[in-house]
């Protein structure tokens, strides 16, 4: 058996697949803003195959740091082992609003076709259902990044028609005081970069039209269907360019998950 073989089903989990697929998303030499758990394993996990040239930034202000052992959070002193620069969160923003951040990973509690993320409040924003966490850099790091991968659970109550508060901009968006749905370029004029790339979930991997923002199915997860995504999305998704099944892992990048990167069973217990 090939190390870098498929593994089959029931082999790995899927948290492993997320990570693995979260890490095909990284080029080989780009700058890559990333959080805490899976956008941690994904980075690692490009710069020890595809992508061995990847920067990484933690937020807290680790800049290209290359650890021993997987830290447990972007404040953890173990992001900054071999790094270039230790700082602190105004500069590795800095380096946001300069630019020079390509690849993003962020998380988000609603999405609508056109990428926009809730991560504030959901229903009425004076009286909300429930008060989230906030931008906590969402909205910076999706807004001034060149391209951004969300990461999220799949569910027709989180994927909607309209989300119900835009923290973090998507490829459409609402243009004050009429709030008409205007291409985001538009608004944000010669400070466009880009916008949202893809959405991991943990049943399929979406991508976003470049011509009309909207979101489309590329790949459903082993065990699931097109439809059973479709059905499971509270808009009307398009599933006419879906590619097939995603990828697993290889047994390779098992090994270098549980073995190499997360050896303490930190995020892959």
């Amino acid at each position: 058996m090939s190390s870098h073989e498929f593994a089959k089903p029931g082999e790995y989990k899927i948290n492993d697949l997320l990570a693995v697929a979260a890490a095909r998303e990284v080029n080989d030499g780009e700058v890559v803003f990333a959080g805490t758990g899976l956008p941690m394993l994904a980075i690692m996990l490009a710069q020890k195959t595809t992508s061995p040239g990847a920067y990484c930034i933690y937020e807290a202000g680790s800049v290209d740091g290359r650890p021993i052992d997987l830290p447990a959070s972007v404040g953890d002193a173990r992001c900054a082992y071999g790094g270039a620069i230790a700082s602190g969160l105004f500069d590795v923003f800095n380096q946001l609003h300069k630019g020079g951040v390509d690849l993003a990973f962020l998380g988000g509690a609603e999405i609508d076709k056109y990428g926009n993320v809730n991560t504030t409040a959901m229903g009425d924003y004076l009286k909300p259902s429930a008060r989230l966490t906030g931008s906590g850099g969402n909205a910076d790091i999706n807004a001034l990044a060149k391209r951004t991968v969300f990461m999220m659970v799949q569910e027709k109550r989180r994927f909607v028609e309209n989300v119900s508060y835009v923290t973090s901009p998507g490829w459409r968006i609402p243009k004050f005081p009429g709030r008409q749905f205007v291409p985001k370029q538009e608004v944000y004029g010669k400070f466009f970069r880009g916008g949202p790339c893809s959405v991991i979930t943990n049943m399929a991997v979406f991508r976003f039209d470049e011509e009309t923002g909207e979101m489309y199915l590329d790949t459903y997860h082993p065990g699931f269907t097109a439809q059973d995504i479709k059905d499971n999305c509270g808009f009307e998704l398009n599933i006419s360019r879906c590619s097939g099944e995603t990828k697993p892992p290889t047994y390779h990048e098992l090994e270098l998950l549980y073995k190499v990167i997360d050896k303490e069973g930190i995020f892959l217990p």
